[in-house]
C-alpha cells in the first residue's frame, strides 16, 4: 500500500503543523492553515472537497448514530474533518485514504486517536482492514465517480458492515434510494436493495466544503437487511439486471432475448412486455433463480 495513487505527486515535506487536538473540529481557517503548512492543494482527480463547517460535521455524526466504543470506519477522510467528529463521539475510527500525500498528515495530526490505512476502497482487502467481527458502521464523503462502485462493493462483499451513512452528489444518492417506477430507478437501486435498505437522510449545501463543489450533496443512510433477498444465483441476478437496464427503454423480452424466453418470464408471472424499471428486487431475484436452475424453463444465464 506504499505506492502513490495514479497521478500522485511526490509527498511534499511537512512543515510544522499547528497543533490541533484530534477531537477538535476543523473550521475553514484551521483546514487552510493545515494545507498551507503541508504544501497541499485539493486534487480534483480524486474528488477532494473537504467539509469545513463544524455544525455540518456534528449533524453527520449525530445522524450516523455512532456511540462510544462502536466499530466505525471512514473512507476518504481527506484531512480528517469528519474523522475528528467521529473521535469526538468516543470512537477510534479506522480510516482508509487513497492519497499517499494525506496519509502522513493524518497520522501526524490524529496520532493514536484513529487507525490510518493507505489504500483504495475498491481494491483494499476489507477482511484485513475490518476483521471478522460484525456491526461495523461506515461514514464517508465520497466523490460521485467512485461512490456507487464503493457502496455496492461494501454491500455485496463486506457483510460485517451493518450500516452506512454516505455523503454523495444528490443525483447519485437519489438513484440509490429510487423505487420501481421511478425514472432514476436503475442498476444501483436494484443491486443495493438486495442487501440494504436505503433512504435519504438530508441535504448538504455546497457552502460547507473547500473547495466549493458545483453540485448539491445528500446524506444517504443504508442499513443491511437481516439476510439478502433470496436468489439461487447472485451472478445471474447481477447479469440480468445489468443487461436489462443497459437497454431500459426496451421491453424485457427484447433486452433479455437469448437469456430469458416466454416460459422463463411466465414462471415468475411476467409477460416479457414489462420494462426493467417496473420490477422490484424480489422479482429480479426470482427471475434469476428461474433462469439459473438447470431444469428451469426458458433460462440461459449460468450460475
Amino acid at each position: 500500500m506504499s505506492e502513490l495513487a495514479p497521478g500522485s505527486s511526490p509527498i511534499p515535506p511537512i512543515s510544522p503543523i499547528p497543533p490541533i487536538p484530534p477531537e477538535a473540529l476543523l473550521t475553514r481557517s484551521m483546514l487552510l492553515s493545515v494545507m498551507e503548512s503541508s504544501g497541499l492543494e485539493p486534487r480534483r482527480t480524486l474528488g477532494q472537497n473537504f467539509v469545513v463547517d463544524p455544525n455540518t460535521i456534528r449533524r453527520i455524526v449525530e445522524r450516523s448514530g455512532v456511540r462510544p466504543g462502536d466499530r466505525v470506519f471512514e473512507i476518504g477522510p481527506g484531512l480528517g474533518s469528519l474523522t475528528r467528529g467521529l473521535i469526538a463521539a468516543g470512537t477510534r475510527p479506522v480510516v482508509v485514504e487513497i492519497d499517499a500525500q494525506l496519509v502522513p498528515i493524518l497520522r501526524s495530526t490524529l496520532g493514536d486517536a484513529a487507525e490510518v490505512v493507505q489504500g483504495d476502497a475498491l481494491a483494499v482487502d476489507w477482511s484485513e482492514v475490518l476483521g471478522t467481527e460484525p456491526g461495523w458502521v461506515g461514514v464517508a464523503n465520497l466523490p460521485y465517480n467512485v461512490a456507487t462502485a464503493v457502496v455496492i462493493r461494501l454491500a455485496e462483499e463486506v457483510p460485517v458492515v451493518q450500516r452506512l451513512l454516505v455523503m454523495v452528489q444528490r443525483e447519485v444518492g437519489e438513484r440509490w434510494v429510487a423505487t420501481p417506477g421511478s425514472k432514476v430507478y436503475g442498476i444501483p437501486s436494484v443491486l443495493l436493495a438486495r442487501h440494504m435498505a436505503a433512504r435519504l437522510a438530508g441535504g448538504v449545501s455546497p457552502e460547507v466544503f473547500h473547495p466549493k463543489p458545483r453540485v448539491d450533496s445528500v446524506l444517504v443512510e443504508l442499513i443491511r437487511r437481516d439476510r439478502p433477498v433470496e436468489t439461487a444465483s447472485p451472478k445471474a441476478f447481477g447479469d440480468l439486471v445489468r443487461a436489462a437496464f443497459q437497454q431500459r427503454r426496451k421491453m424485457l423480452r427484447r433486452s433479455l432475448a437469448g437469456r430469458v424466453d416466454a416460459d422463463g418470464f411466465g414462471a415468475v408471472g411476467l409477460s416479457g412486455d414489462e420494462r426493467p424499471e417496473m420490477l422490484d428486487v424480489e422479482t429480479w431475484c426470482r427471475l434469476a433463480t428461474c433462469v439459473a436452475a438447470p431444469s428451469a424453463p426458458g433460462g440461459t444465464v449460468s450460475a
